[in-house]
């Protein structure tokens, strides 16, 4: 069962059934493992795509001030920029199984090859992650769209993801057999992708038709 909270989202996972100690020593070892860590890797790979009403020129142009845009269009996730070209995140507050934490990582949007613009993970400075490692790789390409429009050209913005999450669960959760902590990271990872997602593309897209002074349609194409 999932629970949210406003715009963060707060996952538990009420299914789930932690061992109980049978004696005071049990107890006693519980409480030891629950500080000793065990790291456990959860992977997914996303691709979609969105479509900007403007040359592929235009659109560059845009993308490429993202200094302009990032940080609002981000919203509610915290953002503090890192340098010319990154940016530290604060995506939410999940949890499972009694385990939460609040990830924060540091993105670099690298600048265009040949219209193809890519994001990776970089170091936050003076800051450790507690629990949990990222590795981020992102990219852009833009595509210029044969089809014609009443406003005029489109470019095709294609996107895929490559995202690594690395947590260093208790040891008293790796007492659960290992396919449900899987399972359920790895649902748990989609749903947090799909969602910061669609969110971030609905938003770059009503900033990019508010920058053009063009109204946003309600049924924009896009890729469900």
């Amino acid at each position: 069962m999932l629970s949210t909270n406003g715009e963060y989202k707060s996952w538990e996972i009420t299914e789930a059934v932690l061992p109980v100690a049978s004696s005071q020593e049990e107890a006693e070892d519980t409480l030891i493992e629950a500080n000793v860590a065990t790291l456990t890797k959860f992977y997914g790979r996303y691709q979609d795509f969105m479509e900007m009403p403007a040359p592929v020129e235009k659109v560059a142009e845009y993308l490429n001030a993202h200094a302009s845009w990032f940080s609002r269009c981000a919203e509610p996730m915290k953002v503090q920029p890192l340098g010319e070209n990154g940016y530290a995140l604060v995506i939410g507050r999940f949890g499972a199984f009694g385990y939460d934490v609040e990830p924060k990582i540091g993105l670099e949007l690298l600048p265009p090859d040949e219209s193809i613009y890519r994001i990776r993970t970089i170091p936050i400075p003076d800051y450790q992650p507690p629990g949990y490692d990222v590795d981020y790789r992102a990219s852009l390409q833009l595509i210029e769209n044969d089809a014609s429009t009443s406003i005029g050209e489109v470019t095709r913005v294609e996107w895929e993801l490559d995202l690594i999450v690395y947590l260093h669960f208790p040891k008293f959760i790796q007492r659960l057999p290992k396919s449900i902590i899987q399972s359920t990271g790895d649902r748990l990872l989609n749903q947090i992708v799909r969602q910061v997602s669609r969110r971030l593309t609905r938003k770059v897209q009503e900033d990019f038709h508010k920058s053009l002074e063009i109204p946003f349609p309600g049924n924009s194409k896009q890729k469900q």
